[in-house]
């Protein structure tokens, strides 16, 4: 498994995508369950380009903290600019498996697309329950890959595209099992729910217009696939788009969670 690489550049596309309608009307669902309030502790793991850090900082106000934490230098780069007029949020590079944090230092935490390229998730999960407080609460969201549906034209060629793209993910069916994990890691799981992004349209501004440049780039030299192949598979879905018969869907599974019952 070769993980994507979030360099500046890859920064920045990210960036863009988490920019996207889509993903915008995803953070609106996560910060209404999650539910920060005035004044208290919040901790976002795998912040990235810190969108959600600085909703969270407004949120809690300076009575409060927020803590975004993420392994790239790139993306906290970008979190920090997002963040420099909101002095009561930090960014922190650091990993979700060993969290630097002492024992019940929040009131909240929440990660996005996080869990499934971490090795060790029982690990970083029991780490996310020992950095709350008694009665601190959770939400993760993750993706079932499984999910998706991508109406292509050649499908052997799609189906040999999602299986290379599927490389860069530790477990790209999480949410099957993150329920029992959260309930082993010593959670109470309070909530399930499915957010879906529905594409019916090819717009610049789509999350899958993203999706396809960050696809193609990453398969080429996986599964047997060349840039021939890349290119092939964006002008199939490209023609989807032109002639009116573009589909994109996929399922990303919502867990909220408490330390005691």
């Amino acid at each position: 498994m070769t993980t994507l690489r979030f360099d500046e550049r890859g920064a920045r596309r990210t960036e863009r995508m988490y920019a996207s309608p889509d993903v915008v009307a995803q953070r609106e669902q996560v910060l209404s369950l999650l539910a920060p309030q005035p004044g208290e502790r919040v901790l976002d793991v795998g912040s990235g380009p810190g969108y959600l850090v600085a909703s969270l900082a407004e949120a809690v106000g300076p009575g409060g903290t927020v803590h975004g934490l993420d392994p790239s230098p790139a993306m906290n780069a970008l979190a920090a600019a997002r963040t420099r007029e909101l002095p009561w949020a930090h960014i922190d590079e650091g990993d979700a498996v060993a969290l630097p944090y002492a024992n019940g230092t929040f009131d909240a935490a929440v990660s996005t697309q996080v869990y499934e390229y971490v090795t060790d998730v029982a690990g970083a999960l029991g780490e996310l329950r020992r950095v709350l407080r008694p009665d601190g609460r959770a939400l993760i969201l993750d993706t079932d890959w499984d999910s998706l549906v991508w109406h292509t034209a050649d499908r052997e060629l799609h189906r040999r595209v999602v299986a290379a793209w599927e490389e860069h993910l530790v477990h790209p069916r999480l949410p099957r099992t993150l329920a029992g994990l959260l309930r082993r890691a010593g959670f109470h799981v309070t909530g399930q729910r499915v957010h879906v992004i529905f594409n019916p349209r090819l717009t610049d501004d789509s999350f899958s217009a993203g999706m396809m440049t960050a696809i193609a780039r990453f398969v080429v030299g996986r599964q047997g696939l060349t840039e021939a192949d890349a290119s092939a598979w964006l002008a199939d879905l490209r023609a989807r788009g032109d002639e009116g018969d573009y589909l994109y869907s996929v399922n990303r599974y919502v867990f909220q969670a408490t330390t005691s019952k």
